[in-house]
């Protein structure tokens, strides 16, 4: 077996956890007119097929932003923006539903490529798309007709539904319809949250040009609270006041994964169309490829201060006493509480784990992984073990042990593997304790 081989077999496996994870799922992919535009977009068909193969239930919303642009300047017109919105007068509605049924078509024959020797071979996709947006006007604003520019005003949930059991791919656009038979011109975000709100979606998934959030450093964000995004995006608002400029990409995207957290689903996510893959490494590896955005909790995991010593203590005390934890004076865990990573909930600590770096071994010891018992579930425990997986990356650490006489198969369930004592850095093999007798298991980072 060569190394791509072996490297391949690996990443498969251990994408399973997260195979079985999202089978059964609704997810929402906003698809803008710039993904549809993209060379790229060809392979982000193929993993949405894939993603149909593995039992994920799917709604695709798309816009068609650029191919609007596009079908104007043919017919000379310009764009008219109040309050940041297209005003969609008669003359841009017929450029807009031309735009629209262009997209369609395009990935609509893209989803119905089934040719031999491609990624999807035998798939054998429906998609199904209709009038299931109701909307309704925007009005008058400031004076200004908006026209046929709309908003979402109910989803055909039931109708929907029925599809999505049917295992039919689910197409939404931007365009929705009046019970009078209007037809309105509505913003692909708005769409997009609507339906991840309604359809009680797991995941919204929105793509756009950039990986997702970066820092004051430039690196990426894998994770943002609700009120960090509200915050970013407040910013921004605050400096286009008083102009007409169309809002950023990002900032529309931010916006509305806000929007939809704040409604109810799970987690968002900011991927970029341009990167191949990203959908794939978002959804089946821990560390994502784009930004996820989550509602705010009021649990937060930090980093514990001198001040958390006697939660601490009381914390892991049930523990030493029935001989599962090692005991620690109060002086040792002063002078070892920087090590120490806590979940807090409400201003009480639930939780805690410690890491002992053996730099020169390249190793780490994680200890005293404790959860409340009155909280345990919600995968507390998993959250303190992630936490303390990175902290040993940003120390360029390749392993953790842990030394266990009661919690082995915790470890084991989450990729530990039992190891000789004589593996441990000299260090801690020296400290051992032979009367205790504990187990240690390893994990590769």
């Amino acid at each position: 077996m060569n190394d791509d081989t072996k490297q391949y077999v690996n990443w498969f496996r251990h994408s399973s956890p997260y195979i079985n994870a999202h089978r059964g799922n609704t997810f929402v992919l906003m698809l803008s007119g710039e993904t549809v535009a993209d060379p790229n977009f060809a392979n982000i068909v193929h993993d949405i097929a894939l993603l149909n193969s593995l039992g994920v239930r799917l709604i695709l919303v798309y816009g068609s932003r650029p191919q609007v642009e596009e079908q104007l300047a043919q017919k000379q017109l310009t764009t008219r923006l109040h309050h940041h919105l297209r005003v969609t007068d008669q003359e841009t509605l017929t450029c807009v539903i031309q735009a629209s049924a262009i997209v369609r078509a395009e990935i609509e024959a893209r989803l119905s490529l089934g040719l031999p020797n491609t990624p999807m071979a035998g798939a054998r996709i429906k998609v199904v798309s209709g009038n299931f947006v109701t909307a309704k006007p925007v009005g008058v604003l400031d004076g200004v007709d908006m026209a046929h520019t709309g908003e979402v005003r109910r989803l055909d949930h039931d109708a929907i539904t029925q599809q999505l059991d049917d295992g039919n791919i689910v197409l939404l656009s931007h365009l929705g319809y009046s019970p009078t038979g209007e037809v309105f011109n509505l913003s692909v975000e708005d769409v997009a949250t609507a339906a991840a709100s309604a359809l009680d979606a797991d995941k919204l998934i929105l793509f756009g040009a950039d990986q997702g959030v970066l820092d004051s450093s430039g690196k990426l964000r894998s994770e943002l609270l609700t009120r960090k995004a509200e915050r970013l995006v407040g910013q921004y608002l605050s400096s286009l006041e008083d102009t007409d400029q169309p809002h950023t990409e990002m900032s529309r995207h931010l916006e509305a994964a806000v929007a939809a957290c704040r409604k109810g689903v799970r987690r968002c996510h900011l991927i970029s169309y341009k990167e191949d893959g990203a959908l794939l490494g978002e959804l089946f590896t821990r560390d994502g490829s784009g930004t996820m955005v989550l509602q705010d909790s009021y649990e937060q995991l930090r980093s514990a201060t001198i001040e958390d010593v006697g939660a601490v203590l009381e914390l892991i005390q049930p523990l030493e006493q029935d001989g599962t934890l090692v005991r620690r004076s109060r002086e040792v865990l002063e002078n070892e509480i920087e090590r120490f990573t806590l979940i807090e909930r409400d201003g009480v600590v639930i939780g805690c784990a410690a890491l002992y770096p053996f730099p020169e071994d390249q190793m780490a010891e994680l200890a005293c992984v404790v959860v409340s018992p009155e909280y345990k579930g919600a995968e507390r425990g998993d959250k303190l073990l992630k936490a303390i997986e990175q902290q040993a990356l940003q120390h360029n650490l390749k392993q953790v042990f842990v030394l266990t006489t009661k919690t082995a198969h915790w470890f084991v369930e989450r990729g530990f593997v039992e190891t000789p004592v004589d593996n441990l850095p000299g260090e801690k093999k020296a400290l051992f304790n032979l009367q205790r007798n504990s187990k240690v298991f390893m994990l590769n980072l």
